[in-house]
């Protein structure tokens, strides 16, 4: 005989379910009035609280997340999203998150790697402040300078400066659904920084929401901080509102080149010889190298590895042609290989946009790329050499969606010093590399690609930097170490700490002990207060 299943499991199921409901609607609720309470005028905050019960509360969610990884079912989502319309909601929203005893997490664009900038592992609940809402540009080029609001994305920034001018850039990101606020966090690089160097390095002013609610200014908050948010990484100090960026000039006509080259026409060589020229070429040249497996030309049943030599030069195609002739032969660029065009459109080019799009595209703000991946990256001293690119192309092919970007560095990010910023990575780095496994199977596979590019940087490892191994903090791997939710220590951060800002983490971490010793601002990788 069979025995009847009791009901009481069942309903003390539903219970939970709908006590989590109840408590997650009076936590918005209390939100909300404590909003109201912090503000200067009654506002209709309800219609800018989305719930997981409306249908755009997903939508939300979704629209800006650039790593689906982070969107599956079995991550954690927020309690619900807020989205301010001015500073001083932003500044409420942190005083309301410290009331309640609430988590939150800040989103500008959306790019973060782990998606951290919009999910919770270590702490639940948790809300997000997205920053959709706060796109203000305004550019003035009596001064060379625009004051950016966090929410708006580089492709829009890079848009409104054309319209007022075609001969002004911002030496910014390659990606241009990047959201401003944490961009510029975490050092801000494109094909500018030869030149001008990182995003970062042509900063003014800031804006910020501090801990306490209060808004300052790079006066009110004093050097040090101002030092901090400038390639210290986003979610650690406060909400960036307002950035003040200095543009730089840029020429009339930039000519942008892309030449393949497979294993079959030589690319080991070739990628060997780029390693040595790259980097101390003329600092007008920017030529990074896109590398992936492809079908082979000779045989279609195989593949190959492509290494893409994608570049920008801040002139004309003759000029080009000589320093090219003169510095990278083997590359052998010839002129009908380049195309001449402006500032705005190669910006275009090197997102990957067809050459018959309007610049219009950059107002759109959504990301173009959202795939499920795992990234990682590492910086170069030494070249690598061919023996060592053989093996590495060995691995490539074994992956079904690999992919690497290899950064030139040198020009003006040498003259820098490791500590004029947070952001360490600069005289003596020959490049940068990003490593990327992308899959299409949702969570199906994720361990094997994950699996798959730790083993790959872990054969990287005699060919890098060392004493710390560096890496890029904005192309986050918690692979390389977390906080966790009761202990978010100096010890366990500088496995992950020193990789990022090298030495200038044991001063981040007295700034950020002076200004949020309560860790208000807090993620898995987050700058760590010292207990007091």
């Amino acid at each position: 005989m069979v025995s009847p299943i009791s009901p009481l499991p069942i309903f003390v199921l539903l219970l939970s379910t709908l006590s989590l409901k109840v408590s997650s609607l009076l936590l918005e609720e209390s939100f909300v009035q404590c909003l109201n309470m912090n503000s200067d005028r009654t506002y209709p905050f309800h219609t800018t609280v989305y719930t997981p019960s409306e249908p755009s509360f997903k939508t939300l969610l979704d629209s800006l997340a650039m790593n689906l990884r982070c969107l599956a079912p079995s991550v954690p989502k927020p309690e619900f999203i807020f989205t301010p319309s001015q500073d001083s909601h932003v500044q409420a929203s942190v005083i309301c998150s410290k009331k309640l005893g609430i988590h939150l997490r800040v989103r500008s664009g959306g790019h973060d790697y782990e998606g951290l900038s919009y999910v919770s592992e270590i702490e639940t609940p948790f809300i997000v402040i997205d920053l959709i809402k706060l796109r203000g540009i305004n550019v003035d080029t009596k001064t060379n300078t625009a004051w950016v609001q966090s929410g708006a994305t580089i492709g829009e920034v890079y848009y409104k400066i054309y319209e007022k001018s075609s001969i002004l850039g911002y030496p910014a990101g390659l990606c241009t659904s990047l959201g401003v606020g944490g961009h510029i966090t975490g050092g801000a690089y494109g094909t500018l920084m030869r030149k001008y160097g990182l995003g970062v390095d042509n900063v003014l002013d800031a804006l910020i929401v501090d801990a306490n609610g209060k808004i300052l200014d790079r006066k009110a908050m004093g050097e040090e901080l101002f030092w901090a948010i400038r390639g210290g990484g986003g979610g650690s100090f406060g909400v960036l509102v307002w950035w003040k960026i200095k543009l730089v000039p840029v020429p009339p006509t930039v000519t942008v080149f892309t030449v393949t080259k497979s294993l079959e026409q030589g690319a080991t060589k070739i990628l060997h010889r780029w390693q040595q020229v790259a980097p101390f070429v003329d600092e007008n040249l920017f030529v990074r190298v896109i590398i992936q497996p492809a079908a082979s030309v000779t045989n279609k049943t195989q593949r190959t590895i492509t290494t893409s030599y994608n570049a920008v030069f801040l002139g004309e195609a003759t000029t080009l042609i000589q320093v090219m002739k003169t510095s990278f032969p083997e590359l052998g660029l010839t002129r009908k290989d380049c195309q001449e065009t402006s500032w705005i459109k190669s910006v275009l080019y090197i997102a990957g946009f067809p050459s018959d799009t309007p610049p219009q595209v950059l107002l759109k703000g959504k990301p173009t790329f959202k795939n499920f991946f795992k990234a990682k990256s590492d910086f170069v001293r030494e070249p690598i050499p061919e023996t060592g690119l053989e093996g590495l192309w060995q691995r490539l092919l074994i992956e079904d969606i690999p992919l690497m970007i290899w950064t030139p560095y040198g020009g003006k990010m040498n003259e820098f010093s490791e500590s004029d910023s947070p952001f360490p990575h600069r005289n003596g780095t020959l490049y940068k590399i990003q490593y990327l496994s992308i899959w299409q199977e949702g969570e199906k596979n994720v361990a094997k690609h994950v699996e798959w590019i730790r083993k790959l940087y872990n054969y990287m490892t005699p060919y890098v930097s060392k004493f710390p191994r560096e890496a890029y903090v904005n192309y986050r791997d918690l692979d390389l170490g977390i906080n966790t939710k009761n202990s978010t220590s100096y010890i366990e951060a500088s496995s992950w700490g020193y990789r990022y800002f090298k030495g200038n983490f044991d001063k981040l971490v007295k700034i950020k002990t002076r200004v949020d010793p309560e860790n208000v601002f807090r993620h898995e990788q987050s700058i760590p207060p010292l207990p007091i």
